[in-house]
């Protein structure tokens, strides 16, 4: 278990540069609410110390569901309410075990190259670490400087979310204009949200209401180049995996060629642009996907 001083000083370790010693209590600031919004189901997307959109997000979607003022800002009173959420330790004490570091294999560019791996794995226990624990691999790595990430070794990880979402879920609101995913119980309560990548001006995502048609917790990928002027030219199956085009989980929609999915580069999440799908990191996909049944309603707005 670590002290809040330990984290402090984890945060400063995320920082790109040293900054003003004034700032170190707000680089603490932001490290300590993104894990905190984790564990209230109000995904930051990757752990890492830095302030940036998809914490933002996150934060006026606590303050929207705690009735305070909108406005994205880490003020004394949200601070406040998200450190009376959770009493369990912010960072802790992770040993690596076998299991870890198994099966890690070498995906290469290109999904001509990917359809020929039986298993698109991790490819090194520290980006199978950082997923686990809801981090940037950057952000575990400059952690933990120094470690080799073999089997027996103790590393300091983010103690992230340990709770499913509270209810099945009934609703799920997919916001372009915010990139954001909203989940909500059979009441009307909001229950989760996530940043998500969703569409491009070229690939837009769809409109209006459709429902879910099932989900698979561990997907292959089918590739069909029919009516595409992108990727290749013939079809192909890539195996699943969460370094699958569609990384870890989806969410089959009742609009033909649409779905919810996982990513394999969970740092883009909100930052890139899609081909029409709506992608979230493999772990809020996960957890999305495990409260959601066919039949459950997704509209976009």
């Amino acid at each position: 278990m670590l002290s809040r001083l330990a984290l402090a000083a984890a945060a400063l370790a995320a920082a790109a540069s040293t900054p003003a010693a004034a700032q170190q209590s707000s680089l603490d600031r932001v490290l300590e609410a993104q894990i905190l919004l984790d564990r209230q189901h109000h995904s930051p997307g990757v752990i890492d110390g830095r302030q940036g959109s998809n914490t933002r997000r996150a934060v006026r979607a606590f303050e929207a569901q705690q009735g305070l003022p909108v406005d994205g800002k880490l003020d004394p009173e949200v601070m406040s309410r998200l450190r009376a959420s959770s009493a369990e330790p912010l960072l802790i004490a992770y040993t690596i075990t076998e299991s870890d570091v198994a099966n890690l294999v070498d995906v290469p560019p290109g999904m001509t190259a990917q359809a020929s791996l039986d298993h698109l794995g991790y490819e090194t226990a520290s980006e199978a670490l950082a997923e686990r624990f809801h981090m940037s691999e950057a952000f575990l790595k400059r952690l933990n400087a120094g470690a080799t990430y073999a089997a027996g070794e103790t590393i300091k990880v983010v103690r992230p979310r340990s709770t499913e979402i509270a209810e099945q879920v009934a609703r799920i609101e997919v916001d372009k204009g915010r990139s954001e995913v909203r989940a909500f119980g059979a009441a009307g309560t909001l229950l989760a949200t996530y940043p998500g990548t969703i569409g491009s001006d070229r690939f837009p995502s769809p409109s209006g209401s459709m429902e879910v048609r099932a989900v698979a917790p561990a997907p292959a990928y089918y590739f069909d180049p029919s009516g595409r002027d992108w990727g290749p030219d013939k079809r192909l199956t890539i195996a699943a995996g969460p370094n699958n085009p569609v990384g870890g989980t989806w969410i089959d929609l009742t609009k033909e060629g649409y779905g919810i999915h996982g990513s394999p580069d969970p740092r883009l999440i909100g930052k890139t642009a899609s081909h029409g799908c709506v992608r979230l990191t493999n772990w809020d996909a996960a957890e999305l996907g495990k409260a959601v049944k066919q039949g459950t309603a997704v509209v976009f707005e």
